[in-house]
C-alpha cells in the first residue's frame, strides 16, 4: 500500500481502538498456539487450513482476513490462513501437499474480530530440520525481532529496515525486497508500507499510536523471487529455503508494545530482554 507521509496523524489509533487491536492481536496469536501440535509429518496443508478455519470461525467467532481476500489484479484468495512450505516465501495457498520429515513450513493467520484485524505468522516444523533450515528459521526470528526493537516514536521506517536487513545479511542471507510489512486497523493492509532494508534516519517518524506489521522474509540463497501460476504463492528463483515471522506492533509513548501476544507463542530473543533489563 502506498503512505502518505505528509499525514501521519491519520495512522494513530485511539486508546479504545488499541483496546479492540489488542484483542485482534492475542485471537489471531492463539489460532497459532492451537494448530502447532498439528504440524507434523503425513499432514496437509489443506487439513491445517480446515483446522484453522473451524477454530476461528466455532471456537473464536473471528473472521478469517484472508478468505476470498481480493487486492487489485489478484483473483480471490481461496483459503483462511497461507502455507508457505520449503522454497515458498509468503502467501501459500493451502491444498494437496503433505509435509514431509524436515519441511519448515509459514503459517500466517490474519484474524477480524469486531471489525479489527489481528495478523501474525510463525514458522513450524514437520519432524526434526536441518541444521540449516533450523539456523535460518532462528536468524529471521532474530531479525524480526531488531526491526521490532528499533521500535519508538522519533525513530523512522528506515531504522526498522535498516535493522532487519543488517542482522540478516551478517548471517550470509537476503532479504526479499518485493514485499515487506504494512499498518493494521480496521483495514487489513493500511499505510504505511514497513520495508525490511533501508537507511537508518530516513523515511517516516514514528508516532505514539501507529500500529503496523513487522514481518520480514529472509532467503537463504538470492532475494529474488517469482510467482506460481495459482497467483498467490510466491517462491524463491533459486530454489532456496525461505522464512518469515511476523508480529502486529504498537507504537507506544516510550517504545513499542508487541499486540500479537499468547501463552504459546516463542518467547522474543535474549538481546530483547537484556536490553529491557538495562535500557539505554
Amino acid at each position: 500500500m502506498e503512505g502518505n507521509p505528509q499525514n501521519p496523524a491519520k495512522r494513530v489509533k485511539t486508546l479504545e481502538e488499541i483496546e479492540g487491536m489488542r484483542v485482534a492481536g492475542k485471537l489471531a496469536a492463539e489460532v497459532l498456539d492451537f494448530i502447532a501440535p498439528y504440524v507434523k509429518p503425513g499432514v496437509s496443508t489443506g487439513y491445517l487450513d480446515k483446522l484453522c478455519h473451524e477454530y476461528m470461525v466455532d471456537v473464536q467467532h473471528t473472521i478469517p482476513a484472508p478468505l476470498n481476500y481480493a487486492p487489485p489484479g489478484h483473483r480471490p484468495y481461496p483459503k483462511s490462513v497461507c502455507t508457505s512450505v520449503n522454497h515458498q516465501v509468503c502467501h501459500g495457498v493451502p491444498g494437496d501437499k503433505v509435509l514431509r520429515h524436515g519441511d519448515i513450513v509459514n503459517i500466517d493467520v490474519t484474524v477480524i474480530k469486531d471489525g479489527w484485524h489481528g495478523d501474525t505468522s510463525r514458522m513450524f516444523y514437520a519432524g526434526d530440520p536441518s541444521v540449516q533450515a533450523k539456523r535460518l528459521c532462528d536468524i529471521t526470528y532474530e531479525a524480526m525481532w531488531k526491526g521490532i526493537d528499533a521500535v519508538r516514536p522519533g525513530a523512522t521506517l528506515g531504522d526498522i529496515g535498516f535493522a532487519v536487513q543488517r542482522h540478516a545479511e551478517s548471517h550470509g542471507y537476503s532479504v526479499v525486497r518485493e514485499f515487506c510489512g504494512h499498518g493494521i486497523g480496521r483495514r487489513f493492509h493500511e499505510e504505511p508500507q514497513i520495508l525490511h532494508y533501508g537507511r537508518p534516519g530516513q523515511g517516516l517518524k514514528l508516532i505514539e499510536g501507529m500500529t503496523f506489521t513487522v514481518e520480514p522474509m529472509i532467503n537463504a540463497g538470492k532475494r529474488d523471487i517469482r510467482q506460481l501460476a495459482d497467483g498467490w504463492t510466491i517462491v524463491t528463483a533459486d530454489h532456496s529455503l525461505s522464512a518469515q515471522w511476523e508480529h502486529t506492533v504498537l507504537v507506544t509513548e516510550e517504545g513499542y508494545e508487541v499486540l500479537t501476544v499468547s501463552k504459546g507463542m516463542p518467547a522474543p530473543p535474549a538481546f530483547v530482554a537484556e536490553r529491557e533489563r538495562h535500557p539505554a
